[in-house]
């Protein structure tokens, strides 16, 4: 579904460099070696995919109108990756998993539904007021979708019955496709694209455990479109946006309604309600003191008394009720706290803080997120909540309340428990009161973005797509205390932990240093923290220090034969999804914030080489990754009469011929290796 952002970065607007020529390169052998779908790491890959897409490319000066999904790369083969295909699948997958794959419980039997009463009756006249909200007819929704409270760690996206191909539509499409070839296609629509009853997962494959990544993951997805959807409000009678919401009560005279579009309202509705009712679980069920499950969060948590954190692995009994999954009895697998929990809960957290904030002191808030919030359709915070003194903070149920209550106890927990003082580093673990001595430098590098997101967003300034704007900030301590840390790990990363050769060390521990292990991954997460320490600080060192490891990578880990970014040139190698994310991610950085400036020369960062790398690695590992291609958003359609599932020749079938004995869903899988020797 297109869409006009409601809004997006603008530091760096520049012209997007001519059309890329054909890839003259040699052709490399792409093969799925885990088909799994990890929930953990695929949401966070396609965040950076999220952020990379439409935003990136309207930020370097596309104007999006003239996309069109059926007329592959153009008008350059960058601008139709950045603003078609990584944006869309992104978008695709959280549906994939959040409305059809059933892994994990329903949203029915969640705490925010109990209070209601409990049934599928009481959700679906929830789901009828959300409509209204937005002047959605609730008609139009898809038939049998199946909301998840949170995700199960992960699932095999193979699906478990055969999926109805009773066609319920026709048209006609004009299309040109990925190798240039134009068509005529008669497309059909099958019942699958509007009732998800037989997009189920394989049931029996599925890892029935609860893990922060994996439950953090999935948040950061929704929350991110939450406010990409309800960023703005549009008038009920002709679906037009409106382009500047001055008044919160904008929704409340009869002629708008809150979202950018009904139909994108809708969607923002249901991932919004998904996240309340996720924090109600987090909050009450998956807190751990180190004795109990559901230990207690409160507003004014200290770890330095009696510290909480949730679990690195919670085995999920599953129960049914209403006839559909539901959370049965709770068991810590693993009882200790990891960084990449804390740093995979922190980020969204900080997202949903600055989404639903209603502190009265926060005057950048946009009015369109303060009408979502300001008690129809959702609960506002109460009075003792929206000021910025937090020993006078109340326990709530609101999901603002909700939301600072948890992200205090995480950011606190991330200082407490992983940042280690001698070292000046986080530290990956915490286990049975001892603090480990051991860094994985991705991990601490992700930790900055994260911090980063929750200092904006408690000290009121735009996270989401504006995430890299500026502004005055409210100076809050905890937001005081977040620079400190952004400021030492990046210090860290820099000082001892970049190797003579440029590159960044995989690993530090405090007896035998940094490691002599360099992946792929680690560069550019080291890359896409540095380049958030500098937004964060304005500390030239992090810049400079981002865009020599990138010479680095381009000097020792660019396959000239293949064109692709590989830790061993020449060599097979292996992609996962957190690397996906973190060159997605790194490459984003360096087309906003680190290539060349006035003054500036390095052949490796101009704008031109930067979106060929970004494009060629799309085409090899994006599009290697994914596993199927959902409908019509990105050009893919069932075409009648046609035996293959790849109408726009693009390698990646549709899902009902994607694989498996019934269809694949359109998510990543887990690991691809890349041979470029074949």
């Amino acid at each position: 579904m297109r869409r006009t952002l409601a809004f997006s970065l603008l530091c760096c607007t520049v012209a997007v460099p001519p059309a890329l020529a054909q890839e003259q390169v040699a052709p490399v052998k792409v093969t799925v070696t885990d088909k799994s779908f990890d929930v953990g790491a695929g949401m966070f890959a396609y965040t950076e995919y999220e952020l990379s897409g439409e935003p990136l490319a309207e930020s370097l000066g596309l104007d999006l109108d003239i996309l069109d999904p059926d007329q592959a790369n153009q008008p350059t083969p960058f601008d139709f990756a950045a603003g078609i295909d990584t944006y869309e699948y992104s978008e695709e997958a959280m549906y994939a998993v959040n409305y059809a794959s059933q892994l994990g419980p329903h949203l029915a039997n969640g705490p925010v539904n109990a209070a209601r009463g409990g049934t599928l009756a009481d959700l679906g006249k929830r789901v009828i007021t959300l409509a209204g909200a937005v002047g959605f007819s609730p008609d139009e929704l898809q038939q049998n979708l199946y909301p998840l409270t949170f995700p199960f760690a992960k699932g095999m996206p193979e699906y478990g019955q055969s999926v109805d191909m009773t066609q319920v539509g026709s048209d006609a499409v004009d299309a040109t496709t990925h190798s240039g070839e134009e068509k005529s296609l008669k497309t059909v629509v099958p019942a699958y694209y509007r009732d998800f009853k037989t997009l189920a997962w394989k049931s029996d494959a599925m890892d029935r455990v609860f893990t922060p990544t994996a439950a953090g993951g999935e948040m950061l997805k929704d929350v991110m479109w939450s406010q990409d959807f309800l960023g703005g409000m549009h008038v009920k009678s002709s679906d037009e946006e409106v382009s500047d919401v001055e008044d919160a009560k904008l929704d409340q005279d009869g002629t708008h309604a809150l979202g950018v579009s009904s139909a994108d309202g809708m969607n923002g509705m249901l991932l919004t309600e998904i996240t309340w009712d996720k924090l109600r679980m987090l909050r009450d069920r998956f807190g751990y003191d180190g004795k109990t499950l559901g230990a207690k969060i409160g507003p004014q948590y200290d770890p330095k008394t009696n510290p909480v954190w949730f679990p690195e692995r919670v085995s999920v009994d599953v129960a049914e009720k209403n006839g559909v999954n539901a959370v049965g009895d709770l068991k810590v697998v693993d009882g200790g706290s990891s960084l990449r929990d804390a740093w995979m809960m922190l980020w969204p957290l900080g997202e949903m803080y600055g989404f639903s904030d209603q502190r009265s002191a926060n005057k950048n808030q946009n009015k369109a997120f303060l009408a979502v919030f300001d008690g129809d359709p959702f609960p506002a915070a109460p009075q003792a909540n929206r000021g910025t003194d937090r020993s006078a903070y109340e326990s709530a149920d609101d999901p603002f309340s909700l939301t600072e209550t948890l992200s205090n106890m995480t950011f606190k927990n991330l200082d407490a428990l992983h940042y280690n003082t001698d070292l000046k580093t986080f530290v990956d673990s915490w286990s049975d009161g001892q603090m480990g001595d051991e860094v994985t430098t991705f991990d601490a590098a992700y930790a900055i973005v994260a911090l980063d997101i929750y200092e904006r967003a408690v000290d009121a300034l735009p996270v989401g797509y504006a995430s890299a704007s500026s502004g005055d900030p409210l100076g809050t301590p905890e937001g005081k205390r977040a620079t400190a840390l952004i400021k030492a790990e990046a210090d860290f990363i820099v000082n001892r932990l970049i190797g003579e050769d440029g590159l960044v060390a995989d690993s530090f521990a405090a007896k035998t240093g940094a490691s002599d292990k360099h992946s792929l991954g680690t560069q550019f997460a080291a890359i896409r923290g540095l380049s958030a320490a500098f937004v964060a600080t304005g500390d030239e060192t992090y810049r400079t220090a981002a865009r020599k490891i990138y010479d680095a990578v381009e000097t020792k880990m660019f396959d000239e034969a293949a064109g692709i970014f590989n830790p061993n040139p020449g060599k097979a190698f292996e992609v996962d999804a957190w690397t996906a994310g973190a060159v997605e991610g790194g490459l984003r950085a360096l087309l906003q914030t680190l290539h060349n400036k006035e003054g500036e020369d390095d052949p490796h960062l101009t704008l031109a080489n930067l979106t060929q790398r970004y494009t060629r690695w799309f085409h090899v590992a994006g599009r290697g990754l994914q596993l199927a291609e959902w409908l019509g958003d990105s050009g893919e359609h069932v075409v009648d009469g046609q035996e293959d599932g790849d109408a726009n020749g693009n390698g990646i079938n549709r899902p009902d011929m994607a694989g498996g004995e019934f269809g694949t869903a359109p998510v990543m899988a887990a690991r691809i290796e890349i041979d470029p020797t074949k």
